[in-house]
């Protein structure tokens, strides 16, 4: 019985260049397929989806740049950081009477002839980075990154009897490793630098990347996306990008004149330090990440409404013994960590429920403000905090600016990931004067609490960017820079009163706030009668109540069901919005 017909991990060019041949024997010009897929990617989706070979793939990671062979199956994980637009390459060309593809690559496999007939095709260019504030519970271990290289080494070493008995089509061809000048200093004894642990040692002996290693543990990638709509691949989303890790010193060095693409456009990464690593990455399938993506253990189970329930108290209590047994605090903490924009009307956010916590002085938020820092790192994945001062206001560069010099999207402290957590201390603000620098920090800061936007500068002009980020607010009096839509002041009763949480605890909480707010949610048509009726009676009662209130309540009702795991709202649960409402306006008296 025969083995599988492609060797996906190892050799996906090869499953490429087979699809491709395959192709072209039925069509006599590659133009027909107009830069689009020829089979090749569905190979690659069943391989991986259907067949369940996702996890097998390596991922792509400073430390795994060690062993990773390039032009192997890896996968990366980033946020768009910047899109530099699209790049011409020669797709295909005519080598004899052969049609030949070089998509996927950026050195052709074979040198190409001047006067070789040749098809221009297009392939798009994303600058990712690592996810801004990823947490380290959320990040792959370097435990699992080793074993998943322990895992593919072993298959590596199975395989490579067979191969060498077998000199199937799937193996790397000799003329192209002969010619790699990367292969030539291995045959001169060359050695990778790796770590001196035994299990990296081993990982040594049977692999040798390519690639270099980046400094520190920040892996940047240029990702090189095919027959993608642009619609697909917004700026700040997360992806998980599967495809093909390029060997850059192969462009540098020899294969200048094989470059695809150096005769249509420039070198996107011309313009980066020398010494800063950013390796090309081909992506052959991309999907979007969500926060239940960067969970360890996540369990696929519907979310029952007892489990729900019974999750729901223990992090409640848990929340109430790090805020000093203040119970109404607690409660609107939860509600924030749920909140989500899951619309937009006109400017409005829709769903955002920005929180501000007073009565922190210096004494206080020393120890709550801490605790809670520490809390929101260990359930939410993406988190930043930013200790306001007048200084820091001045200086700091919140918004991402477009420089023209080096056409690249220069980040700021403010572009971050969807579901991000930001918390600002305003404990530490003093009297000062702000120069223009400042005050446009703090227009911006305000804006993104206010209409959950961030405003992009690109030189020339300005452009606003929707955002979804989670903010908490610690401050001694009402914040004047950032205006929350709930304002609760701090009454603690005790200090210290938290207990050591087990990993047990922390997972079904991370799997808790990441799933139910992502239910649905709706409201019957009796209920939303009893809605509309208290609204107005409140409305009447109190002239002061503006659209923001009550959409405010409406948030906050959302928010109390799906706390509960139920998708639509009951009168006990409304009934609970406006108690705890109550409550958090008479301290405000």
């Amino acid at each position: 019985m025969g083995g599988p017909q492609y060797d996906f991990l190892s050799n996906p060019l090869g499953a490429v260049r087979s699809t491709f041949e395959k192709a072209m024997a039925s069509v006599s010009d590659p133009s027909s397929f107009n830069s689009g897929d020829w089979g090749a990617m569905d190979l690659f989706t069943n391989f991986l989806f259907d067949q369940s070979h996702h996890f097998q793939v390596p991922v792509l990671t400073p430390a795994s740049m060690r062993w990773i062979k390039p032009n192997t199956l890896v996968r990366f994980r980033g946020m768009i950081q910047d899109m530099l637009g699209n790049e011409f390459y020669v797709g295909a060309y005519k080598d004899g009477a052969v049609w030949r593809t070089n998509k996927f690559m950026d050195v052709s496999q074979f040198p190409i002839g001047p006067s070789a007939d040749t098809r221009i095709w297009e392939r798009r260019l994303l600058y990712c980075v690592p996810v801004p504030g990823l947490n380290s519970w959320a990040q792959i271990s370097s435990e699992a990154v080793t074993d998943q290289c322990m895992g593919w080494t072993s298959e590596q070493r199975e395989k490579r009897p067979r191969a060498e008995a077998e000199c199937s089509d799937m193996t790397v061809s000799s003329e192209e490793d002969q010619g790699s000048p990367s292969t030539k200093k291995m045959r001169e004894g060359e050695q990778p630098s790796l770590a001196s642990q035994s299990r990296e040692s081993e990982i040594a002996s049977s692999s040798f990347s390519l690639a270099p290693v980046p400094e520190g543990n920040s892996l940047h990638c240029l990702v090189k996306v095919y027959d993608s709509p642009e619609s697909e691949l917004k700026l700040n989303e997360i992806f998980e990008f599967v495809g093909i890790l390029a060997s850059d010193p192969e462009i540098q060095e020899d294969n200048v004149d094989n470059d695809l693409s150096n005769e249509f456009c420039e070198d996107p990464l011309r313009h980066f330090p020398p010494n800063k690593v950013v390796p090309r990455f081909h992506c052959f399938v991309h999907r979007k990440l969500a926060a239940q993506d960067f969970l360890q253990n996540n369990p696929i189970i519907e979310p029952k409404l007892d489990m729900v329930k019974g999750i729901r108290e223990a992090l409640l209590r848990h929340l109430t013994a790090v805020l000093g047994n203040d119970d109404v605090a607690a409660h609107f903490m939860l509600l924030h960590l749920l909140s989500k924009v899951h619309s937009r009307v006109d400017s409005l956010a829709v769903g955002k429920l920005s929180l501000n916590l007073t009565c922190f002085s210096k004494e206080i938020v020393s120890i709550f403000g801490n605790q809670l820092n520490v809390v929101v790192k260990n359930l939410m994945p993406f988190t930043h905090c930013i200790p306001l001062t007048v200084e820091y206001l001045n200086t700091a560069s919140l918004a991402p600016k477009k420089n023209y010099d080096i056409n690249r999207l220069e980040t700021g402290a403010l572009q971050l990931a969807e579901g991000s957590h930001l918390i600002v201390d305003e404990t530490k603000l003093e009297a000062g004067t702000l120069n223009s620098l400042g005050v446009e920090n703090a227009r911006l800061l305000n804006n993104l609490v206010e209409w959950q936007k961030v405003e992009y500068d690109f030189k020339y002009y300005k452009m606003d960017m929707t955002t979804d980020v989670q903010l908490l607010v610690l401050s001694e009096g009402k914040s004047n820079i950032l205006p929350a839509d709930v304002i609760v002041p701090f009454r603690p009763s005790a200090a210290n009163c938290s207990e050591a949480v087990t990993a047990e605890a922390l997972e079904a909480w991370r799997w808790y706030l990441a799933t139910v707010r992502q239910l649905p949610h709706s409201i019957e048509s009796e209920m939303q009668q009893v809605v509309e009726n208290d609204l107005v009676a409140a409305r009447q009662a109190d002239r002061s109540l503006n659209a923001q209130d009550l959409s405010r309540w409406l948030t906050m009702s959302r928010l109390m069901s799906l706390s509960f795991g139920e998708t639509s709202l009951s009168l006990e649960h409304w009934q609970m919005v406006k108690e705890l409402d109550r409550l958090r306006k008479e301290r405000l008296k």
